[in-house]
């Protein structure tokens, strides 16, 4: 008889929310976003901080609470003003419903990512004394074969209210035409919905003392069988979403994050070059 699998959450989804508990654990006040929800769902051995992805990537782990932050803050603006549903597109160990009860209760929410990742997550949420609300929906899809937006309409989506999709830490591992599927995806929202996607710069256009560290992650990332594929100038994007008829486009740099969240601090906490924001709504 064979074994039963062993269902375990991505990789890159626990090693996110391990920088995020990271962030809190190790840097400076004041924290750019406090979760360590992920962390007490993963609950790693005592030397987790000694991994070399966790020791030596302190540029990256500010990227990703800045990211998280800026996504949060859409997220809750988006809320006040009356936006009753919120699309998370590779949700992985986020939290923000269990982080923001007083007002995630006011919104469905949607999860979409792989079988795995997801049914790991409700279990351990579940083991960790969080209740499954009925407005929190997880949507597993293998993005290979199925429609993330098909399945995200069998669980209840409604297409005639507006919304907000997050897309953050995918973009890497699809190719364009499956990029340019999803943004066209995007614009099936109703109208005034608002959408905000991360993607990657080509090597050649990160900062100098960011390259190392990006070499080292397409090898290891090819090496564990999800190589990242595509990368962008934030013109092709611009000229993307404007091809799919998207409106009110704007990009967000890293200096913009960097502006935003890591002034006067004292501890040197920057974020990594490389990544960029599309933050735009639907017609």
């Amino acid at each position: 008889m064979g074994r039963d699998k062993v269902i375990k959450p991505d990789n890159t989804a626990v090693r996110t929310a391990l920088w995020r508990a990271l962030h809190v654990q190790t840097d400076a006040k004041p924290h750019i976003l406090e979760d360590e929800i992920g962390f007490k769902l993963i609950a790693p051995d005592d030397d987790w901080q000694e991994r070399p992805d966790m020791k030596y990537t302190k540029r990256l782990r500010a990227s990703i609470v800045a990211r998280s932050r800026f996504i949060e803050d859409i997220a809750k603006g988006q809320i006040e003003k009356g936006v009753k549903q919120y699309v998370l597109l590779g949700a992985g160990l986020d939290s923000f419903a269990q982080r923001n009860t007083a007002i995630s209760s006011y919104v469905d929410i949607y999860e979409i990512d792989q079988h795995d990742t997801l049914t790991w997550k409700e279990e351990k949420l579940i083991e960790n004394g969080y209740k499954i609300p009925g407005n929190l929906h997880f949507v597993p899809v293998d993005f290979e074969i199925s429609s993330w937006w098909d399945e995200l309409l069998n669980k209840g989506f409604n297409v005639e209210q507006r919304a907000f999709v997050s897309c953050i830490g995918v973009t890497l591992y699809l190719t364009k035409e499956a990029i340019t599927d999803t943004l066209q995806k995007m614009t099936l929202l109703a109208p005034g919905s608002t959408i905000a996607m991360a993607f990657y710069l080509p090597l050649e256009l990160l900062d100098e003392e960011d390259k190392p560290l990006m070499e080292m992650s397409i090898k290891g990332a090819a090496a564990s069988g999800t190589p990242f594929v595509s990368f962008f100038s934030v013109e092709e994007i611009i000229k993307l979403a404007e091809k799919v008829g998207l409106k009110e486009i704007q990009t967000i740099s890293t200096k913009d994050m960097t502006e935003k969240y890591f002034k006067n601090r004292t501890d040197n906490l920057l974020p990594a070059s490389g990544e960029f924001f599309l933050v735009a709504k639907t017609l």
